[in-house]
């Protein structure tokens, strides 16, 4: 590990350099890893590994017609190295469940049998097990339970991945009866390509992820976008001048600036006017949104957003009325604004 100074607190880290992808393969010549899943984070996961040389094969539910011709288009061969759910578990040493977080409650019955004594069990999130009391997951006493949680999509993961690049990842062990669960994850998380790996527990990665997502990352962003837009609109500002003040210029240039050189490089290389009013709006911002953020966290500790989760991924209306939700998103004057927006950008041009 390569002990990192992140703000004033030293965190120790796990790079490509001193756990080449040379070490990873070597940890895994003699697993199987069963991908569980092709839906949003197995496809990326089982690509990165196969091209890194690892063996792969990957398992999933075959009443998913869709999921399944995608993994067959993806060079998986059904009955070689494409399976069912527990056909690949069967086969797997490492079984890598990356169905999602509702699809691991319906169907952990079915997999927990076909777990092999000396296993890993491997999450992409806390989900599962730290709310095993609602999910019903309670792993065997007899396997490793490992995690590793890239920082990004599964469509992030693989676009990175082919890039050169690398998404960073968590990782963590929840039980190791074998000994080498630790190394078991950290080349796992190569094999994936993570950009670096950073330690956390199962709680921490969930209790985190839950937060963000509902947070800063999508809930909040989509929220302060929306109130924004609509003020400038009552204003008597025309769409498309609130719509590239609220997200274009943000998404266009302000936050590359934010990703390449950090925020107060970004505020350094904006006019004089933007840095004096960031500077003391941000403050306002922060004050104002604590306490939501306080409410979330909270929410999320107690099990609240998971029992929410479950609840509405179980109806039999939920993928209708989600369509419905983001149709109502799609349709609004704030994003048919964004959509022509985008059309006008220089690469569209014909």
């Amino acid at each position: 590990m390569v002990k990192i100074n992140f703000g004033g607190v030293i965190e120790d880290v796990v790079t490509r350099e001193e756990f080449p992808l040379e070490h990873a393969r070597e940890v895994l010549q003699d697993e199987i890893v069963a991908v569980l899943g092709y839906g949003v984070q197995g496809p990326a996961q089982s690509l990165n590994m196969r091209d890194n040389g690892i063996s792969v094969i990957v398992g999933q539910w075959k009443g998913d017609q869709t999921a399944w011709d995608k993994a067959v288009a993806d060079g998986w061969v059904p009955g070689e190295t494409l399976f069912d759910l527990e056909g690949a578990t069967d086969r797997g040493t490492i079984v890598q469940y990356l169905v999602s977080d509702a699809a691991q409650k319906l169907t952990w019955p079915r997999i927990k049998p076909h777990l092999g004594s000396g296993d890993a069990l491997y999450f992409s999130h806390g989900f599962s097990i730290v709310y095993g009391d609602q999910t019903g997951v309670v792993p065997p006493d007899d396997i490793d339970v490992i995690m590793v949680a890239p920082k990004g999509s599964g469509t992030s993961v693989r676009a990175n991945f082919l890039a050169g690049a690398g998404i960073n990842s968590s990782y963590a062990v929840a039980q190791d009866v074998t000994g080498r669960a630790t190394q078991r994850a950290i080349a796992l998380g190569i094999a994936i390509g993570s950009g670096y790996l950073f330690p956390t527990t199962f709680e921490n990665e969930v209790y985190s992820d839950l937060t963000g997502e509902r947070g800063v990352l999508m809930g909040a962003l989509a929220g302060v976008m929306e109130a924004q837009y609509a003020i400038l609109r009552q204003h008597g500002h025309s769409p498309s001048e609130a719509f590239n003040e609220t997200v274009e210029e943000l998404t266009q240039s302000l936050i590359r600036l934010v990703d390449q050189h950090g925020m107060d490089w970004m505020y350094a290389n904006c006019s004089t006017t933007a840095q004096r009013g960031a500077l003391d709006w941000r403050h306002r911002f922060r004050e104002a949104v604590a306490p939501v953020f306080d409410d979330l966290y909270a929410s999320v500790i107690s099990g609240e957003e998971t029992r929410i989760v479950l609840e509405a991924n179980s109806a039999p209306d939920y993928q209708a009325r989600l369509a419905e939700e983001l149709r109502e998103m799609r349709e609004s004057e704030m994003w048919r604004a964004g959509a022509a927006v985008r059309s006008l950008r220089p690469e569209n041009w014909q």
